[in-house]
């Protein structure tokens, strides 16, 4: 049956995949907007990039029970409040085994599918794959908050590793000197694929093979990509991932590893220019397609 939308499960239950809208902003340290990303993403998703997927030669969306639920708004709830919230409704989907994709908001919302997903499987056999200009390896924000908390968007990846999941930060261009001591201990066990100073960009066979478990997270933040491809971002760094450098490696990453989860976040749209927000929703549903690749090939 052809649809004219790629939400082609009318039902959350009937749906194979859920795309999560959680358009949080409140510990943002730079530009506003994220809060709005998600639902300018969708709009792509929904409107304007082509359905087609080139790849597979086939409409995924007609094959694919993709079903959308937008947690609301929560400008007005603490990062805490938040984490638990997004925990929750997580636990939720997973519980009825549905794939969530989510769309922040900014990057603290990942925190609560990555501690759902605890749940159902130990956090030491998932790898994290995060592509982002920054670590978010901050212990807390309380260097450029006045109201410091372990819940901001500059702490998540901090959080997630002290659930017990593996790491491995891609695209990186700038730190503190705390996330730096962080990454650098041992002990820790992070890989650090650092852009610029230097470092000579990895081949993706090289970051493929840095990944040691079957399963996988992909984060991405949209600042992890250069941002002449995606300005729309609220701590822009120069450089950064190519954008087909970006796409072969993350359909690499899918197709080689068992992908549990992922999320798109920071998308903070600019005015007179999609270009992000549509390269946002080229990503999610190249992912998608990879990640469900069986039924388009069957």
């Amino acid at each position: 049956m052809m649809v004219d939308s790629i939400i082609s499960a009318k039902k959350i239950n009937e749906s194979d995949v859920v795309i999560l809208l959680a358009g949080y902003e409140k510990t943002v340290s730079s530009k506003k907007g994220a809060s709005k990303g998600p639902k300018k993403v969708l709009e792509m998703l929904d409107s304007k990039i082509e359905f087609f997927d080139r790849t597979y030669k086939t409409i995924p969306s007609n094959k694919i029970k993709i079903g959308e639920k937008n947690l609301g708004i929560m400008k007005f709830f603490s990062p805490e409040k938040v984490y638990k919230k997004i925990t929750l409704e997580c636990e939720k989907l997973l519980k009825n085994n549905k794939f969530i994709f989510l769309l922040g908001g900014e990057h603290s919302v990942s925190l609560g599918h990555l501690k759902a997903l605890t749940t159902k499987i130990n956090p030491k056999e998932v790898t994290i794959v995060q592509i982002d200009a920054h670590c978010d390896l901050r212990d807390n924000d309380s260097d450029y908050s006045k109201k410091p908390s372990k819940f901001a968007h500059s702490c998540v990846a901090r959080r997630a590793h002290e659930l017990g999941y593996n790491l491995i930060q891609i695209g990186i261009r700038t730190y503190s000197i705390d996330e730096y001591n962080y990454f650098s201990d041992p002990q820790n066990n992070i890989t650090v694929f650092e852009w610029g100073v230097g470092k000579k960009i990895p081949t993706i066979e090289e970051i493929i093979g840095s990944i040691k478990t079957k399963y996988v997270y992909i984060t991405i933040d949209i600042d992890g990509f250069d941002p002449k491809y995606m300005p729309g971002t609220g701590t822009p760094v120069q450089g950064g991932l190519d954008w087909w450098y970006g796409i072969e490696l993350i359909e690499n990453i899918i197709d080689k590893k068992d992908m549990i989860g992922a999320d798109i976040v920071e998308v903070s749209p600019v005015k007179d220019s999609v270009l992000t927000e549509y390269g946002a929703a080229q990503l999610c549903y190249t992912m998608i397609a990879h990640k469900f690749r069986d039924k388009l090939i069957s």
